[in-house]
């Protein structure tokens, strides 16, 4: 079905975002990430209490390649 689009501003996009007008089949962006965090890091809510005593985050990764976006297309 074609589509009716008025007048458009676009500010920024990010690296990782997509932006279309019209008809679009299929919109797949690809991205992959690692997160290193400690005991509490994403803990959520009203009145949280933690204690956390000598606690660390070993962020130490041996192989040299995680498995990738390779074939997601």
């Amino acid at each position: 079905m074609p589509a009716i689009v008025g007048a458009v501003q676009v500010i920024s996009i990010s690296s990782s975002g997509v932006f279309n007008i019209g008809d679009v089949y299929k919109i797949m962006p690809r991205t992959n990430a690692k997160t290193f965090a400690g005991a509490g890091s994403f803990n959520t809510g009203d009145g949280m209490v933690i204690y956390n005593n000598k606690n660390t985050t070993n962020a130490f990764d041996q192989d040299g390649v995680d498995q990738g976006n390779y074939f997601n297309a």
